[in-house]
């Protein structure tokens, strides 16, 4: 039988669980931690999935339009999901990126035709930095705010509260990890970004197992912009969302869905994502580093002994090259 796909929209989801063996051994854990590898998705990060989950569902109820501009703004690999679906679909893009985003990302977006620009050069998200220490989830809010009232045939994306976001994890990711398992998962530990991935998997499996643990992953405080601060190494796409106004907050994000959270500073992640690639060969994000050190943590917890943690890996560190993080 041939196995000839049309589309890379159909290589999207079904990544791998990988178990850390290595890393474990290593660090002398006693709980089981398995990897899903999301760089198995085409443009390889997970924000494949809701990017395409966003635009099919625009489709569907008439925000997008045929001839139609897809409009978000990104720390880079929505944006890269969006850009390439965005050109296989035959719609133009125009993404907005943090300063800070790395050369690798912004190129790849480049290289699907779409505009690129950064998110400070609109002097409302300029002002909206400026104000709050250069942090970027008031420069999102500011963003969003300015472009809710624009050309009809844009489609503003909105990520952080496009319930296509959450709803693509609760029908593809977490079926994943609940099914690869065999319902063996005993706790998940995500980044939150949009918030997307918690509300959808934890919603997901506390529904199939109401004891299964949600870890979501922010930032720690010297991780994060402040008056003493305002230029911390950030560790990218992942976002606060405790200890910072309501308004701030992802509306994806339910608190309903999550257990606890972890916060993870940028040198905690670095270790973590340079420490898996030596011992287990996998080449893991920033945010995958965090979430890894996150998992490690609570695999420490003597109530954890024989545990399963599945532990969400965003992207590739081939996407951070550029940057400190293997440096």
């Amino acid at each position: 039988m041939s196995r000839i796909y049309e589309s890379i929209t159909e290589l999207i989801g079904n990544t791998p669980l990988l178990r850390l063996n290595g890393f474990i051994k290593q660090k002398q854990l006693a709980a089981d931690i398995l990897g899903k590898i999301e760089y198995y998705n085409p443009n390889q990060s997970i924000k494949d999935r809701i990017a395409l989950s966003m635009i099919e569902a625009a489709e569907k109820d008439g925000s997008l339009k045929p001839g139609g501009t897809i409009v978000e703004a990104t720390s880079g690999n929505t944006g890269i999901g969006l850009a390439a679906f965005a050109a296989i679909k035959g719609y133009k893009s125009r993404i907005y990126v943090q300063d800070n985003v790395s050369i690798e990302r912004f190129k790849v977006m480049k290289a699907f035709g779409t505009e690129v620009a950064n998110m400070s050069d609109i002097p409302e998200v300029k002002k909206a930095l400026d104000e709050n220490h250069n942090d970027y989830v008031a420069g999102y809010a500011a963003f969003y705010k300015k472009l809710s009232a624009g050309d009809d045939n844009i489609f503003i994306v909105n990520q952080d509260a496009n319930p296509a976001n959450p709803d693509i994890h609760y029908r593809t990711t977490a079926p994943e990890i609940w099914n690869d398992t065999e319902g063996k998962v005993d706790i998940v530990v995500a980044a939150v970004g949009t918030g997307g991935t918690i509300t959808g998997v934890g919603k997901y499996l506390k529904s199939k197992k109401p004891e299964v643990k949600v870890i979501a992953v922010q930032p720690g405080e010297g991780s994060i912009p402040s008056e003493k601060n305002p230029h911390p190494e950030e560790i990218a796409g992942v976002h606060p969302f405790e200890g910072i106004p309501k308004e701030f907050v992802p509306s994806n994000l339910d608190p309903a869905y999550y257990d606890e959270c972890f916060p993870v500073e940028t040198a905690q992640a670095y270790e973590a994502a340079r420490a898996v690639a030596k011992t287990d060969g996998i080449l893991i994000g920033a945010s995958s580093g965090a979430i890894l050190y996150a998992a490690e943590q609570i695999a420490r917890r003597p109530e954890n002994k024989g545990k399963t943690i599945v532990a969400i890996f965003p992207d590739t560190g081939l996407r951070y090259l550029s940057t400190n993080l293997y440096q």
